[in-house]
């Protein structure tokens, strides 16, 4: 009897597992489906941290989902040119795009500042900021315009101040030259005479060979080696002030990225926080190295004067100025940032700084 009754209860428990079986697979099945997006991106394959990053980011996309998920990567040119990405996300013609907002600077000088703006924040307040400052939804309520989300997803850290065919000793020394410059630093070097060209990545070592411009800033020894710009301009300036960070953004739609379930959705964000560490890390394993072997090729190391570094704040202050007047969106978006860009600089002054202006001075001692 106790027999009969438990093959009885165990038959009734086979049929329930199997009926649960039966609803469970469509449903997982339906919240993983298989999809295959494109991005494309600003930079060409040569510079293999910032091309590089997507094809992580993708990665780890793919791994997370048994790859279910599948995002191609296209460099810049094999589908839209570099400075389109935003356009080719917001219009549908790929679904998700890597860029850095300020080349965007032309439809809104707003999208500078979810990139960098001159004497800005550095990487680290840029990255407190955008998580823990309110940045992230300041700039995707901007983004909401263009019908794209941003999500933070690499950052070079503090560039050079680039590559010159002379001297900049002075001021006066910038007046009439010709440079590759981007976002709001375009405007501030205007106010000191230069005359500013916006170039992608991959057409700035022609443009200097060929003295299209006189000078050019990119990003820094890493990226600089490999595009090869001391061959044509010796004298390599630091610090670059106008870009104390420099955010890249992964675009994607509004409406590819609401159609996603929210298990992919959350994939997404996750993989382009990894993908920021990992961009920015390279950087600071790779720079030392690079910046070494440009001196030992040839390139003449200086910095930038007190009297441009000085003259340069005067000048992207009076820039600002302008900007809050006339632009909410830049006025909304600017003051949280230099909120707090104060306390970070104030609370910098205490700790940081102080730790590694006394690691400087031990370096310069040859005592590390």
């Amino acid at each position: 009897m106790q027999r009969r009754k438990f093959i009885r209860t165990a038959g009734v428990g086979a049929a329930a597992v199997a009926t649960t079986a039966a609803v469970a697979a469509p449903a997982i099945a339906q919240s993983a489906p298989e999809i295959n997006w494109r991005l494309t991106s600003s930079f060409p394959k040569s510079l293999d941290t910032l091309y590089g990053g997507v094809e992580h980011f993708a990665k780890i996309v793919a791994e997370a989902t048994d790859n279910k998920f599948q995002i191609r990567t296209f460099a810049a040119g094999e589908i839209v040119p570099g400075l389109q990405v935003l356009d080719a996300v917001q219009n549908g013609t790929v679904e998700m795009g890597q860029t850095a907002f300020y080349y965007y600077y032309g439809k809104d000088p707003t999208f500078a500042l979810a990139t960098v703006v001159p004497f800005g924040l550095n990487t680290r307040q840029m990255n407190s900021w955008v998580i823990q400052g309110g940045g992230e939804q300041l700039i995707n309520d901007f983004l909401k315009t263009y019908n794209v989300i941003g999500m933070v997803g690499g950052n070079t850290t503090a560039q050079m101040g680039g590559w010159f065919r002379k001297e900049i000793k002075t001021v006066d020394d910038l007046k009439g030259l010709k440079m590759r410059i981007a976002g709001l630093a375009g405007d501030v070097m205007t106010k000191l005479g230069v005359v500013p060209q916006q170039i992608a990545g991959g057409d700035i070592y022609p443009a200097l060979e060929k003295g299209t411009v006189d000078a050019a800033e990119w990003v820094g020894p890493y990226d600089d080696q490999k595009l090869g710009f001391v061959k044509v301009a010796p004298y390599y300036y630091y610090p670059g002030w106008w870009e104390g960070n420099a955010a890249l953004h992964l675009i994607v739609g509004i409406d590819k990225f609401n159609a996603l379930p929210k298990t992919y959705q959350q994939i997404l964000r996750m993989a382009a926080a990894e993908t920021n560490a990992f961009i920015t890390a390279r950087y600071d394993a790779d720079n030392p190295k690079a910046l070494r072997a440009l001196i030992a090729t040839g390139a003449k190391l200086m910095p930038f004067s007190q009297q441009v570094l000085e003259a340069s704040f005067v000048a992207a202050n009076d820039v600002y100025a302008g900007l809050v007047e006339k632009n909410a969106n830049f006025k909304k978006i600017y003051e949280s940032q230099m909120a707090f860009r104060k306390d970070g600089v104030l609370w910098g002054r205490v700790a940081e700084n102080t730790f590694d202006n006394f690691m400087a001075r031990q370096s310069a001692a040859n005592k590390l």
